[in-house]
């Protein structure tokens, strides 16, 4: 067969260029992961990104050996009898053409050339026989729209001439594992055009450390504000294989470009295994327990990881997609891969938002991590081992352990995939955001609770992912953003859930009018504030390991509350910036305050807690100011330490003007001082006294968010959570739409802020539209009502 080799220029057929050779440019001469290495080697290592040294064997040197063993000849016979979506002619086809690459020999002149820029590699770093990482970097790799993971092989902890010859004829042979031959066929590419580059660079010896991959953006969401960055101990391979959570960590770009030390998110992973060097490759141990429960990556090392993904991303032009490693002997970082992110960034969403519509009836059967944002169902298939994929049909569900690359042929054919272990940077997830299906990583169970052949709906489209049993209908809307309606009054969100804040950013918004942290204590924190705060005097042991288990990581428990809340505020304060993001204050009631871990003994039984010790009254109440006090020290993190001044506060269920003093007074003495820094303090408009004396009221706050909900209930003398009641509790009645028209009124004398953040403009039109001839500053809806809020009140506007 004629090659791409017959019609290269003088440079194109050299054998062997270094890493100072290359450019992006050559990705025809050494494929995607090399090029990029010779890029960031030949250009931004005079400003400070460290790249480990190393060679290229080019395309050049592929097709040569290819030619000596005489396999070009037989390459195109082979494909003829390949039919690729049959896994017994795939596996067939890849025997037979990787067992005659590894039977071949190099050419001589390849093998000293090879050998002779070995030695040279080792000069450089004055070792003998020098470590070395031979990696596979094929020229249809890493390209802006096709990067799969792991689809040719690895060899690390490579030494000796020998060992690096064998290795590199193994990468060679890797262009044909029957993953990579299917992915070639997805993506339409001639398998005999595509050539393979050998990379061979100094090992990083982050086996006595860390390592793991960082993206400069939210791989979920797509969200370009912060830079996602994995950490485990050990050689990184571990980490793509999902068998392990990684620790995980974001920062907010912004921030950081303001500097400040942004880390708005560090999660602590499950690192309990890790690669380190055997005497030749890899063997996994175990780490030690008191490693597992700290960080992988010191703050500042963080940072500079951060700093440099932005330093790669400027370059390029294009958000990334890195490997990183830490080496244990010197201590240093490095990156030791990038390549362009091809998920995300092929989407215009500045364009069209897309929003997925379900109701089940039912809870949940799996709550775990959520990939993408779609929904995907079918029937579950079970598979414990790769050698059982034959048994998989298009459109089922993949229940499985864990993914490697070997599972590729399948998942591609499944119209959702879960896993029992896994992260958000592990194979199924990283392959799975690909080809764009729903995944769920990190279900524990899912291979016991799920039964092959029940039918199941796999939900990731609400921020964490969720399976239920049977076919759940769904709908999805799309709305064109180009033929978005003005109106008069701003349109603000309500967001409780941390983790769904990035997508919500990417609709039409003036900022958030409400924050909840109440998902936040539940979901990330699930411990009574005041059982952190007095943990070392709690003597029930059953409740200590409740807590020890919930915050693993952290000695002092009253930081661990400070940080989680901080950081999950912080989500939300990132994902908006520079736009207001208001947060209330906790506005838990006792009985929900009891269902937290250790709550029971300091919460009391009320028969009525919606009316009973909530909001502002509990604040400066003696027994629950330390856990206030807690509070404030997390919002004055998230505005001091991580830059988000953009984040203000608001205050709930504040029945007196005395109320309101002695709280500002308590936020002052914790380093929340309205006005200061650009601090602005709302305040709840849910009572009856907040309208009466709204004017008081805003004599010493910013302005006021009406809680419609509240104030129904309260006017109308009704328990919201009473269901015979509610067909009385509607928003829409006169004497409540007075007390609002009122506080609007009134908001506007004064010139403060007005907005409501209750639920009925959100529910009712016809009440967004009321609201909106008042003259509301602003509306702050769920979500999901934004865009059908925004058409309809254009269309009656009509």
């Amino acid at each position: 067969m004629d090659t791409p080799m017959d019609t290269q220029t003088a440079r194109d057929k050299k054998f062997l260029l270094w890493f100072g050779e290359l450019s992006k440019q050559d990705t025809p001469l050494v494929g995607g992961k090399n090029s990029s290495l010779g890029e960031m080697f030949s250009k931004l290592t005079s400003l400070g990104v460290n790249i480990p040294n190393g060679f290229a064997l080019t395309s050049a040197a592929y097709w040569h050996f290819l030619k000596y063993n005489k396999i070009d000849e037989k390459l195109p016979e082979i494909f003829k009898k390949l039919d690729h979506k049959d896994l017994k002619s795939l596996k067939e086809t890849s025997k037979k053409i990787r067992t005659l690459i590894l039977k071949g020999e190099f050419p001589p002149e390849l093998e000293k050339e090879i050998t002779e820029n070995y030695q040279k590699l080792c000069e450089y770093y004055k070792q003998k026989n020098v470590d070395v990482a031979v990696r596979s970097s094929a020229t249809a790799e890493d390209l802006a729209d096709a990067s799969f993971a792991g689809q040719h092989e690895t060899y690390l902890n490579i030494s000796g001439k020998k060992a690096l010859l064998d290795a590199a004829k193994k990468c060679i042979s890797s262009l044909f594992l029957d993953r990579a031959i299917v992915y070639r066929e997805e993506k339409g590419f001639d398998h005999l055009k595509v050539a393979l580059s050998v990379g061979v660079m100094k090992m990083v010896r982050s086996d006595l450390s860390s390592s793991g991959i960082m993206f400069t953006l939210d791989t979920e969401s797509g969200f370009r504000g912060v830079v996602s960055i994995s950490s485990i101990y050990g050689v990184g391979e571990l980490i793509v294989k999902g068998r392990i959570t990684s620790d995980q960590f974001y920062v907010s770009k912004d921030g950081m470009k303001r500097g400040f030390k942004s880390i708005i998110v560090k999660n602590i992973g499950r690192k309990d295994k890790k690669y380190i060097y055997a005497a030749s490759g890899l063997k996994e141990v175990s780490v030690a327990l008191k490693d597992q429960a700290k960080f992988s990556l010191t703050d500042d090392e963080i940072m500079k990881l951060a700093a440099w993904g932005c330093q790669i991303e400027e370059h390029y032009q294009h958000p990334q997609d890195i490997e990183w490693a830490k080496d244990g002997k010197t201590k240093e970082l490095f990156i030791v891969q990038s390549r362009p992110e091809t998920i995300h960034s092929q989407e215009n969403q500045d364009q069209v938002y897309q929003e997925y519509e379900i109701k089940p009836e039912s809870a949940p059967i799996i709550e775990a991590t959520a990939v993408g944002n779609k929904i995907g169902q079918g029937k579950a298939k079970v598979i414990p081992d790769v050698a059982q994929i034959s048994q998989f049909k298009p459109g089922e569900v993949l229940i499985t352990n864990m993914t490697d690359p070997d599972w590729m042929p399948i998942m591609r054919i499944a119209s959702a995939i879960v896993t029992n272990e896994g992260s958000r940077t592990c194979h199924a997830a990283i392959v799975s955001r690909e080809l764009g299906i729903p995944c769920i990583v990190g279900a524990k169970n899912a291979t016991k609770t799920l039964k092959t052949g029940q039918e199941v709906t796999v939900d990731c489209s609400q921020g964490s992912g969720r399976v239920y049993a049977g076919i759940v209908p769904f709908k999805i809307k799309k709305y064109d953003l180009k033929t978005l309606p003005k109106l008069d009054t701003k349109i603000m969100l309500n967001v409780g859930a941390p983790d769904a804040a990035f997508k919500s950013s990417f609709l039409p918004n003036s900022g958030v009018g409400l924050a909840r942290v109440e998902f936040i204590f539940a979901d990330k924190i699930k411990v009574h504030p005041l059982a952190l705060y007095n943990f070392a005097k709690i003597k029930d042991k059953k409740e200590k390991a409740k807590i020890e288990e919930a915050t693993f990581g952290y000695k002092d428990k009253k930081e661990f509350f400070v940080n989680k809340l901080a950081e999950g505020i912080a989500q939300i304060g990132a994902a908006f910036y520079p736009k207001p993001v208001i947060v209330r204050f906790s506005d838990f009631k006792t009985n929900e305050y009891r269902a937290l871990i250790g709550g029971e003994q300091y919460e009391p039984v009320e028969s009525n807690p919606m009316i009973g010790w909530r909001g502002a009254s509990r604040y400066y109440d003696e027994t629950f100011r330390p856990a206030f006090e807690m509070e404030c020290q997390a919002l004055k993190k998230v505005r001091e330490e991580f830059g988000l001044t953009n984040v203000w506060t608001m205050i709930p269920f504040c029945r007196t003007v005395e109320e309101g003093k002695k709280v500002l007074a308590l936020m002052a003495k914790n380093g929340l001082e309205k006005g200061k820094d650009g601090l602005k303090v709302m305040v709840m408009c849910e009572i009856p006294s907040n309208v009466l004396l709204s004017e008081q009221f805003l004599e010493i706050f910013d302005g006021m968010s009406i809680g419609s909900n509240d104030l129904t209930q309260l006017t109308l003398g009704l328990d919201r959570d009473a269901g015979t009641l509610s067909h009385i509790g509607n928003e829409q009645n006169e004497a409540i739409k007075k007390l609002i028209s009122s506080v609007i009124k009134t908001c506007k004398e004064k010139e403060k802020y007005c907005g409501i953040c209750g639920q009925a403009p959100s529910d009712y039109v016809e009440f967004a539209d009321f609201l909106m001839k008042e003259g509301i500053e602003s509306m702050s809806l769920n979500p999901d009502s934004v865009m059908k809020t925004i058409f309809s009140l254009s269309n009656l506007k009509k």
